[in-house]
């Protein structure tokens, strides 16, 4: 479904961070799917099997991994975040294009993530283009409620006073959307995405569809000028 948007009209735009301000392809997020694998394979002695098991089932009826291990093993989030999170960023490139591309926008940018502050700040710094947002509401201010969470969506707009008549969220995944679409944003799916298992189910809560960031981004600039 397509909503047609001014984007002078837009106050806040709100960025998920994993698989979608830096491109899938390049495979980072694997490397955070092996680690939660690795910590659930040490935290409950399993097998690598087993564990990796566990983390998709906990992904799939809990919204993450870590609620599933915090809910049934009393898992220690900050531990686990700590211990996720310790990647290689090598595989992201600085994006110029998009440092860029956001130079063009109007409004306040956000970054809404379920890994942490420290994640994102990373990555945005990799990225150079920490300087664009005013804030990153991670999966502790959502009080570890992951996306697709209403409640947390709701803690999202309270915290940082968004209207969300007047706001756009991004994210890679559309099941993430419906929340934001539900509250009255508009909403952009950067897809579709092999791994979006559900997409089919949640893809009329995506307004716009866009298969790269940085094009759709310099394509809203361009209408402007």
């Amino acid at each position: 479904m397509t909503r047609d948007f001014d984007p002078l009209g837009v106050e806040d735009w709100v960025f998920d961070l994993d698989n979608t301000l830096y491109p899938s392809s390049c495979g980072l997020f694997s490397q955070v799917s092996e680690r939660i694998g690795a910590f659930i394979q040490r935290a409950l002695d399993l097998a690598p099997d087993a564990a990796q098991g566990i983390r998709h089932r906990y992904y799939l009826e809990h919204g993450s991994s870590l609620r599933g291990l915090m809910d049934h093993h009393g898992v220690d989030p900050a531990e686990f975040l700590d211990y996720v999170h310790d990647i290689d960023l090598s595989p992201v490139d600085p994006a110029p294009g998009l440092d860029a591309a956001l130079d063009g926008l109007p409004g306040r940018k956000i970054v809404y993530t379920n890994g942490s502050t420290a994640h994102a700040s990373r990555i945005l710094n990799r990225l150079g283009i920490d300087r664009h947002f005013a804030a990153v509401f991670d999966i502790v201010a959502a009080d570890y409620r992951p996306k697709p969470d209403p409640a947390a969506y709701g803690a999202l707009v309270e915290r940082h006073d968004i209207d969300p008549g007047s706001a756009v969220m991004i994210e890679d995944l559309a099941r993430n959307l419906t929340p934001a679409a539900a509250l009255g944003m508009t909403t952009v799916l950067i897809g579709p995405q092999p791994y979006d298992s559900d997409i089919h189910e949640h893809l009329d809560a995506a307004h716009h569809v866009a298969g790269d960031l940085l094009a759709w981004l310099e394509g809203l600039t361009a209408a402007r000028r």
